[in-house]
């Protein structure tokens, strides 16, 4: 049985009432035929959004020697930048684009104790666009286990214009536990140390708190 997670319980209830009703109101009024087409194309509407907002149960990877990946997706960037929030340094960027068909579920990449979480309002520009991780609304998080830092980065995009952060300052969390969620499509920056090694190419898929992204030398 699909697990609905709770960012999307509400939104699928009202919806399945609202399509109900409006079935309801075809079957009464409109040729038998149109009814059957329109029927069908309400039912795949709901699978859709019951599949945007699927929490699948894992076996979630729990090993101090990695960094896993944040989100479900697609690797669109590593390379080396400045980053100027935070951090203040040069560090290595991995991103993963998130599509509509993805898990929309952000988890934590290595267990550690919460020591930054800021919101920034800002564009809505497509998630693959490289000024996206800056200009757009998103939530950054840095996570401290002993001498490793790392900074996550939830990014909203075209679409999707909702992040929800579950992080807070001071607290501890393990790898694989949630961070927050993206509705409907979008990106999640990881900012890692360059001297880690890095696991992932261009154009990967990768599996949230699964696909190790990094090691630990």
């Amino acid at each position: 049985m699909i697990r609905i997670h709770k960012e999307g319980r509400t939104v699928v209830a009202i919806s399945v009432l609202l399509l109900a009703g409006i079935n309801i109101l075809m079957v009464l009024f409109l040729d038998y035929r149109i009814f059957t087409i329109l029927s069908i194309a309400s039912v795949v509407l709901l699978v859709l959004l019951i599949r945007f907002f699927r929490n699948p149960d894992r076996r979630f990877v729990q090993d101090e020697r990695l960094i896993v990946a944040p989100a479900d997706g697609r690797i669109v960037a590593v390379e080396k930048v400045r980053v100027s929030e935070f951090f203040q340094e040069e560090r290595i960027q991995v991103s993963i684009f998130m599509s509509i068909h993805d898990v929309h579920v952000n988890y934590y990449p290595i267990e550690g104790r919460i020591i930054y979480q800021k919101y920034h309002p800002g564009k809505y520009l497509v998630a693959r666009h490289p000024k996206s991780s800056e200009l757009n609304e998103h939530a950054s998080v840095g996570i401290k286990n002993g001498d490793l830092s790392i900074l996550v980065r939830q990014i909203a995009g075209f679409v999707a214009r909702r992040v929800k952060c579950y992080a807070e300052v001071g607290k501890s969390v393990r790898q694989g536990e949630e961070l927050g969620f993206i509705k409907f499509g979008s990106r999640v920056d990881l900012f890692i140390p360059h001297d880690k090694e890095i696991l992932v190419k261009l154009h990967e898929s990768v599996i949230g708190g699964v696909t190790p992204i990094a090691r630990i030398k």
